[in-house]
Formats: C-alpha cells, sequence, structure tokens
C-alpha cells in the first residue's frame, strides 16, 4: 500500500508541474498574441492615416500608393490571422 502511496504522490506531483507549465506556457502565448496585436493595430492606425487621403485621390501616382497600400493591409490581415491561430492553438 505504501509503495502504491508513493506511486500516486509522484504521479499528483507530476501533474501539477504539468498544470503549471501549461499555464505558464499559455500566458506567454496570450502575451505573444497580445503584442503581435498591439503591433498589428498600430500599423492599422498609420495604414488608416495614410489611406485617408489617398481614397479621394485621383491620379495614376495614386493606384501606386494603393497598391503599395493593398499590399500592406495583406500583410496585416495575414499577422491577425496568426494572431488569432496563436490563440486558438494553446
Amino acid at each position: 500500500m505504501s509503495e502504491e502511496r508513493s506511486t500516486l504522490e509522484t504521479l499528483m506531483g507530476h501533474l501539477r508541474q504539468e498544470r503549471d507549465e501549461l499555464r505558464l506556457k499559455m500566458h506567454l502565448a496570450e502575451m505573444e498574441a497580445k503584442d503581435e496585436y498591439d503591433r498589428l493595430s498600430g500599423k492599422l492606425d498609420e495604414l488608416t492615416v495614410q489611406y485617408d487621403p489617398v481614397r479621394t485621390a485621383v491620379s495614376e501616382s495614386a493606384d501606386n500608393v494603393i497598391s503599395a497600400l493593398a499590399l500592406a493591409a495583406g500583410e496585416m490581415k495575414n499577422g491577425f490571422q496568426r494572431v488569432r491561430k496563436a490563440l486558438k492553438s494553446d
């Protein structure tokens, strides 16, 4: 009986350690996702400031700027998807 008790105590200790390690990993993943979200949110604000004047401009150069902004917006969309995926995977 004491051998079973010792085995159970060891198992319980391992389970508590596993739980604590997972809690820390989840917390760190949430922090990383939040940092990425904050970075992307700031970039979206910058992109909006750049986009608003261009949206009303009608010229050939505006088309180039719009293409560049569309590329940046696509990159941000991918970044937000990475954040969403990171939050789901943990």
